[in-house]
């Protein structure tokens, strides 16, 4: 039981020391995801405001606070919260013999440093399609997911909207992937993730983006907006366009869905009326048995 609170302290004090560590600018730039966050957040709010997709809608739009806060509840507070709770779970699995290299079916350590990071990118993004077809096709998720499909106007911080419960769906799965690799993060991963950040702020932005040709690689805010639509397409209830960074994996398995692109839709959830509107009464949301 020791080496498990061990485990449990050693971890919740070093995420607490690195993002404080991080706040104070005292770690390298490039892995500064606290003012990183920051600084992508209003590079993308300031071409809201000068480019705006919806003319209609306010510089501080609906929720734009409460979706504000979820960014750094999301992405740092909880990560501290639970970060214990994961480092217990790894001392468990060495345990029983699972290691990070138990699924490893490819080694790309001797790769150039820009085919890992593509690797790394490309198998990361599939695995958060997967999950993200997954909270929407099982109600027991969806309940949870509910949260981020709240929003009723889109803008950059939505994207980091969603219940806390999503923290524990996609982190095993996201280290199944990193498995699959032998367990190996490229030393430059930072730039994945920092890429991650800047596609999902602008996919959930208030600006017109379709990418041209590459719609069909890269995820875009028309694409992602009928994500949100509140009135699913016939025979299309369980979602459409799951695609996080890419979009290439909507078109693959035809789940992609982008018959105009006004922005005029309506978004939200056929019961959205009876949804909590505040943090702390969709922090415990989804705990419910309700139907879809």
């Amino acid at each position: 039981m020791e080496k498990y609170i061990t485990a449990f302290t050693n971890a919740f004090s070093e995420t607490v020391q690195w993002t404080w560590s991080s706040i104070l600018f005292d770690v390298a730039w490039y892995t500064n995801y606290f003012w990183g966050l920051i600084v992508i957040s209003l590079f993308v709010w300031v071409l809201e405001i000068v480019f705006p997709w919806r003319k209609s809608q306010s510089i501080i739009r609906k929720d734009f606070w409460l979706d504000g806060f979820y960014m750094f509840f999301n992405f740092f507070i909880f990560a501290i919260i639970i970060s214990g709770v994961f480092q217990i779970l790894g001392v468990l699995f060495n345990e029983i013999g699972i290691t990070a290299k138990s699924l490893s079916i490819i080694n790309i350590t001797h790769w150039p440093i820009w085919a890992q990071l593509l690797v790394f990118f490309v198998v990361l993004d599939f695995v958060q399609w997967f999950t993200h077809v997954l909270l929407h096709r099982y109600n027991f998720l969806w309940r949870f997911h509910k949260v981020h499909h709240s929003v009723k106007e889109m803008g950059f911080a939505a994207h980091l909207r969603y219940h806390w419960m999503e923290n524990i769906f996609y982190k095993p799965l996201k280290t199944f992937g990193v498995m699959i690799l032998g367990g190996f993060e490229p030393e430059q991963a930072f730039i994945v993730h920092f890429i991650a950040i800047m596609i999902g702020h602008l996919n959930h932005a208030n600006i017109k983006i379709t990418w041209g040709p590459l719609k069909y690689v890269f995820n875009n805010s028309v694409m992602h907006l009928y994500h949100h639509v509140k009135a699913l397409p016939e025979g299309r209830n369980q979602g459409i366009n799951f695609a996080i960074s890419l979009s290439l994996w909507d078109y693959i398995f035809k789940t992609n869905y982008v018959p105009e692109d006004s922005g005029t839709l309506e978004i939200g959830f056929p019961d959205e009326e009876t949804f909590p509107k505040g943090f702390f009464g969709q922090l415990v949301s989804g705990f419910r048995t309700k139907k879809r």
